[in-house]
């Protein structure tokens, strides 16, 4: 069923949208390596991801090491971002279809911001987008309120009618702080039954496919 009371659309890019998670699992193991620490799974990685850099190698490593992590990581990172970046299923259509709606959209995460435009770029998106807003856009990282106030600002969107759509209950927190909704797919950190239990979502659905037939009533591939 078609849903126009939503007037914004905010989108995680991260296991939302894309999967990249090859290219940054493969950051994670060469800071490991490189620090002289245990080797982790792909995904012991992947359920530990959410927050930022710094949250999810607190999850990884002593926090003695943290810093340098970060650094190798992100010079790793640097290197090899083009790389491994698979659309995921619905994503562009979705996206292109909301906006002929006449929604507002926006990409809206916490890889930082200067890489998220790069890989929409690199992706033919940057025109699908009102705004593409990441880490050290601001001081704030997701899901804090005064992040979501400025992303909204920058697209003259308010709150009412938005919603966000995400993968992790990072992208519900970030909703509920600024009292507005969620739609989660589980293409990403999280399994249905993970997002289940630990958030309350609009809708839990297995991909974008099945969100824009369940929200929207789009056909989308």
């Amino acid at each position: 069923m078609s849903n126009p009371q939503i007037k914004t659309a905010l989108f995680d890019l991260d296991g939302t949208l894309i999967d990249h998670f090859e290219t940054i699992y493969r950051c994670y193991e060469h800071a490991l390596s490189t620090l002289g620490l245990e080797s982790r799974t792909y995904e012991t990685v992947k359920a530990s991801v959410g927050g930022g850099i710094r949250m999810t190698f607190s999850r990884l490593v002593p926090e003695e090491f943290i810093e340098q992590g970060v650094e190798l990581w992100s010079a790793k990172f640097a290197e090899i971002w083009s790389e491994g970046i698979v659309v995921l299923p619905g994503a562009e259509n979705l996206v292109r279809e909301l906006k002929a709606k006449g929604l507002k959209t926006a990409i809206y995460t916490n890889k930082e911001g200067h890489v998220a435009r790069k890989i929409a770029a690199e992706l033919g998106w940057t025109d699908l987008f009102d705004g593409i807003f990441g880490r050290l856009d601001t001081d704030f990282t997701k899901p804090d309120l005064r992040f979501t106030e400025h992303v909204l600002s920058q697209i003259d969107a308010s709150t009412e009618g938005a919603v966000m759509i995400g993968d992790s209950p990072f992208d519900w927190a970030t909703a509920h702080n600024a009292d507005f909704g969620s739609y989660l797919v589980a293409t990403g950190s999280h399994t249905r039954r993970q997002l289940k239990n630990e958030t309350t979502a609009l809708g839990i659905y297995p991909d974008l496919v099945i969100l824009a037939r369940e929200v929207w009533g789009l056909d989308v591939k």
